[in-house]
């Protein structure tokens, strides 16, 4: 009779901890980093944005429970390596410098690299070239830092959060600021201050970044991506934030 009731006793606690395991694994932890609007930022201690809104409507397809943890976004790739965290949405470009560190979803943003400055000195910047002998503002770790840090004679200013950034520019600390097309409209819009200089723009693509061996995680949310795109629910979360 012992013998029954022990094996009975283990038959319970392997369903009960395959439960606790299988309602565990649901549960996936996002890395961000919430000083880039519209995309992610802070609201009354909450963070929301476009990629906080395409999470939830990816967590509806699949039924993952994301929990999301803000960071520095220089500290948020060595956190999804070091499994700090399985994924990252920041506004983050798929570049081929990251992908030979992690693997990224399809594209679901496509964004460009623009520069903020005054209209007097943007008057003489025909491209990305004419920031050589400048003093130039960007987002560090930011694709912005990279394009930057690659012409010749500019001394880069790296900050850890574009308002940074921009209040140098309002003190003339820096000439230029380098940041994403989006984030910049916003910089720009109500402030005569300054304007985005008319250069050609870098082009690039925002993507989920994972682990690359999680495969079945990125198989999920890349056909999450698909049908949001296709049913509509994409376009909604995009004129909600880019009318």
């Amino acid at each position: 009779m012992k013998k029954f009731f022990k094996l009975m006793l283990m038959s319970l606690l392997s369903v009960v901890i395959s439960v606790s395991v299988f309602a565990k694994s649901n549960v996936i932890y996002v890395g961000t980093n919430a000083e880039f609007a519209p995309f992610e930022y802070l609201e009354k201690d909450k963070i929301v944005g476009f990629d906080i809104d395409l999470l939830d409507a990816i967590s509806k397809e699949t039924g993952l429970e994301f929990k999301i943890q803000d960071m520095a976004f220089d500290g948020l790739l060595p956190a999804l390596q070091t499994k700090k965290v399985d994924m990252v949405i920041a506004g983050m470009s798929a570049t081929p410098e990251r992908q030979k560190a992690v693997a990224f979803s399809k594209p679901y943003f496509k964004a460009k690299q623009v520069v903020i400055t005054t209209p007097e000195k943007a008057k003489s910047l025909k491209s990305f070239k004419d920031l050589s002998g400048k003093k130039v503002g960007v987002m560090l770790g930011f694709t912005g830092d990279t394009v930057v840090s690659e012409i010749k004679g500019v001394k880069v200013e790296r900050f850890n959060a574009a308002y940074a950034a921009i209040l140098a520019l309002s003190q003339n600390k820096v000439d230029a600021v380098v940041l994403d097309s989006e984030p910049a409209k916003k910089y720009t819009a109500n402030n005569k201050q300054f304007v985005i200089a008319n250069i050609p723009a870098e082009e690039e693509d925002y993507a989920i970044a994972f682990r690359k061996n999680d495969k079945e995680l990125i198989n999920k949310v890349n056909a999450a991506l698909d049908k949001i795109k296709s049913n509509g629910e994409y376009d909604k979360i995009l004129k909600k934030y880019f009318k």
